[in-house]
């Protein structure tokens, strides 16, 4: 029986590729906010066209990986940005122009179309406040 390392290799390389983008994408928001999204889209579209004419499995798939971690990396720099108007991470103060004020019931989860789910329906009052 032959051992095969490469699953164990491509899921290694997966958790670094994930773990190197999201410090990537908290930089890139602070220091030039998202107007460079287009080069993670340019990265992520190569690197997935050239993933499909690399022979090597292991190298193919971690070329997929790293493409489709950088396309995935355009929404959380958008999403990074909300972040920083709820005040979860740093603002630089260089670029405070760029940040618009947000309503803290918002939630960044699509699902419930931009409005938190513990936020306040219209008319409702708060039960606390008796």
């Amino acid at each position: 029986m032959e051992i095969n390392f490469s699953g164990i290799i491509i899921a290694v390389s997966t958790f670094f590729i994930i773990g190197l983008c999201h410090p990537l994408v908290i930089k890139q928001e602070y220091y030039t906010g998202t107007r460079y999204w287009w080069v993670w889209l340019i990265i992520g579209i190569v690197c997935v066209s050239v993933a499909l004419f690399v022979p090597n499995i292991i190298a193919s798939s971690i070329l997929g990986v790293t493409g489709a971690s950088f396309l995935w990396g355009i929404g959380e720099l958008f999403s990074q940005k909300k972040r920083v108007e709820k005040g979860w991470f740093p603002m630089n103060p260089k670029r405070k122009h760029e940040y618009s004020p947000i309503d803290p019931d918002e939630t960044l989860c699509p699902v419930h179309h931009g409005r938190s789910i513990y936020a306040k329906k219209e008319g409702e009052e708060d039960k606390n406040e008796e």
